[in-house]
């Protein structure tokens, strides 16, 4: 099979130089958090900090470390106008607020609570454009972004992206340190026999959860008429990663504990870049009552419901919600 590098794949369908620089730039970013995760140990970056970010959570280290390579690697890119991080509270204006300039929102390090116990994390991030010169608008609308990928430090590390169309993985060649072609065209599998949900919550599920749950774990002889494996990972990346692979649906809804705050996971650098990619993938993303690409972002830090995977669930959950 022909070898295709992540920069000669960006020459052909990015569309804009600029914005084939600035994934190139995320690219590196990501090259160089792999290369942080693989040392942790080593390095002293396991346990906590002192530190907590915006949504009230004990940092890691490399939550910290991850989030200032994103920041020296992507602000180097002179189109870049914005940058939207889960790990600081306001947004880092790196240029002006400038029309048709580039906001990225990113989680530096999806799942870092796996580091200590040496299971996969990840890096999540978007790609949109200010709609005017006002910072107003550094907001992105899910079905305005560019592009949107993740990365995922397991036993290769791998790149995920999409623009839109179809969604394809590069795997980090450490002979070359670049990014090659290895999993083009990538299908959420609409059969699906997997589901991955924090079970730790259910007492605060709403019903409709509970009775989807329910009826997966009742197998062959239940409603479903077929038996169905529960996965969960604690990192996003992990578990969507895995239903690209082998098909299945993921579920961190809103509940009675994390209504107020809106849900759990946060929408811009989450729930929109990973509802684009499963959607190019031919899979579908709710919130419950509307496609998540679809939600509206008001605040930077905003939380949402998720369920994501393939269609058929998807439409069985958001048929019993309405």
């Amino acid at each position: 099979m022909q070898r295709i590098t992540l920069t000669e794949y960006l020459a052909r369908n990015a569309g804009e130089a600029a914005l084939a620089d600035l994934i190139e730039c995320i690219a590196s970013a990501c090259w160089s958090i792999s290369n942080l995760v693989n040392v942790s140990a080593l390095a002293g970056h396991q346990g906590s900090t002192d530190e907590i970010n915006p949504h009230g959570e004990v940092q890691k280290p490399l939550d910290i470390l991850a989030d200032e390579v994103f920041v020296r690697s992507c602000s180097a890119n002179a189109n870049l106008s914005a940058l939207i991080s889960e790990e600081v509270e306001e947004i880092t204006w790196v240029n002006p607020a400038q029309t048709g300039a580039y906001v990225l929102a990113y989680d530096p390090l999806d799942g870092s609570s796996n580091l200590d116990v040496d299971l996969s994390v990840g890096s999540i991030f978007a790609v949109s454009k200010l709609r005017s010169d006002s910072a107003e608008d550094v907001l992105p609308n899910g079905r305005n972004l560019l592009c949107s990928g993740y990365a995922i430090y397991g036993p290769s590390t791998m790149l995920v992206l999409t623009f839109g169309d179809q969604v394809d993985g590069f795997t980090l060649d450490d002979s070359t340190d670049s990014f090659v072609l290895t999993h083009p065209n990538m299908k959420v599998p609409q059969q699906a026999c997997e589901f991955a949900i924090n079970v730790s919550r259910q007492r605060h599920w709403d019903e409709t959860i509970q009775s989807y749950v329910s009826d997966c774990l009742k197998g062959a002889v239940g409603p479903r008429q077929k038996a169905f494996n529960m996965r969960w990972t604690a990192s996003m990346v992990a578990d969507v990663h895995r239903i690209l692979i082998r098909g299945g649906v993921f579920l961190y809804p809103i509940d009675a504990e994390n209504a107020a705050a809106g849900g759990k996971l946060r929408l811009l650098y989450e729930a929109m870049p990973m509802a684009m990619i499963v959607e190019a993938g031919g899979g579908g993303a709710t919130d419950g009552r509307i496609p998540l690409i679809d939600v509206v972002a008001t605040t930077p830090h905003q939380r949402t419901s998720v369920i994501l995977g393939a269609r058929e669930e998807i439409d069985l959950i958001r048929a019993a919600y309405s």
